[in-house]
């Protein structure tokens, strides 16, 4: 790609901060609404938020790490980021789409591109029916949670409750337990990219729920339904040698 105008936004922590000074003294920014390119700095946490405040204006995204694990960023350097940007390789996500029916009977939407987790929000387990593609899997599911993540999302909270690393490309969803109870040995399931997975409170009255698509959180829901949206994509841009195909893979060898 060619690149001549160039938006950053940052964190806002000191870290970030100091290097957003110094690539400003070096380069020349503009708005996100007038770049090509967007360059964010702060840590993995800081990029989702980038993603969702910037879906709108289509802009590729290339992060440089100024936070603790950066596991979606590139190393940040000084020099040459204009070079670097042209031959970064492009990754494109697609998020999933959270639709909850609320108690009160009020349908509130959200979007993911790490994942939707629906957990207990008492000191009860939840009680949950899990449905794919219409067809009931899971009568009763007893615990403290379900995830849906992406690809690019398992390696976050998915990875945390032991579900599985999904390699990019491969055209699926993990659908996780977080400390099942019942059934006890259930470890969840590898779905195709293109399920509808729904997810239904059995004891509403005595046992509610929170649902979050990545940041966003709903309480005392009744359900949500969750699917991929491939109207919604976003464009991260990565250095060849910090390819996230690389690091999804190699994530699966780390101890």
């Amino acid at each position: 790609m060619t690149i001549s105008r160039i938006a950053c936004v940052h964190s806002g922590s000191a870290k970030a901060t100091q290097r957003f000074t110094e690539l400003a003294g070096r380069y020349d920014f503009l708005p996100p609404e007038k770049c090509d390119v967007i360059v964010a700095l702060g840590g993995d946490g800081f990029l989702l938020h980038t993603i969702h405040n910037c879906l709108a204006l289509g802009k590729p995204i290339f992060g440089m790490n100024c936070g603790t694990v950066g596991f979606l960023m590139n190393e940040y350097r000084l020099d040459d980021l204009p070079a670097r940007i042209e031959a970064a390789k492009e990754i494109c996500l697609l998020p999933l789409a959270m639709e909850a029916r609320m108690e009160d009977g009020r349908v509130q939407k959200g979007l993911a591109f790490n994942e939707v987790s629906v957990t207990r929000h008492s000191g009860q387990s939840a009680n949950m029916r899990i449905t794919i593609d219409g067809v009931e899997r899971l009568a009763k599911f007893v615990g403290d949670g379900l995830i849906v993540s992406t690809a690019a999302g398992s390696t976050a909270y998915n990875l945390s409750a032991h579900g599985p690393i999904i390699p990019l490309g491969s055209n699926l969803l993990a659908l996780t337990p977080v400390s099942p109870f019942r059934p006890r040995r259930w470890k969840g399931a590898l779905l195709p990219h293109i399920s509808e997975i729904v997810i239904e409170n059995l004891d509403p009255d005595k046992r509610p729920l929170a649902a979050t698509a990545d940041f966003k959180e709903l309480f005392n829901v009744a359900s949500v339904a969750v699917c991929e949206d491939p109207s919604n994509t976003v464009t991260l841009l990565f250095d060849h040698d910090r390819s996230l195909e690389e690091r999804v893979i190699a994530e699966q060898f780390a101890f």
